[in-house]
């Protein structure tokens, strides 16, 4: 058997429109309700984040009329957009608010 190096491992690769969004909603949240919050909700998210490589964040198929083949799960007030890499390692595509009409901002985030 194999010994399994940490390089081997699957990791998180935050992709340009999530990388984006998560400066949005650190600078929304520290403006609204200080650092020591925006600190701890992005840390919770990336937390969460790391939890699909474990099976720790419960995660559900994307909806079909989105068109784009993935998962997501909901983090507070946010849902985030995920899907697996060519290489294994999963790959964060958007994080969107609950608020935001989710299927024109996941295309817009994709391009399409």
């Amino acid at each position: 058997m194999r010994a399994t190096k940490p390089d081997d491992m699957p990791k998180i690769r935050v992709q340009e429109a999530a990388s984006r969004r998560i400066d949005e909603i650190y600078r929304y949240t520290r403006d609204h309700w200080g650092a020591r919050q925006a600190d701890r909700y992005i840390i919770g998210l990336f937390e969460a984040c790391d939890g699909i490589l474990t099976r720790r964040t419960l995660s559900f198929p994307i909806p079909a009329e989105f068109g784009i083949d993935g998962c997501f799960f909901r983090y507070e007030r946010h849902f985030v957009y995920w899907r697996s890499l060519a290489n294994g390692d999963v790959g964060i595509v958007t994080i969107l608010h609950e608020r935001m009409h989710q299927i024109d901002r996941f295309r817009e985030d994709f391009g399409l």
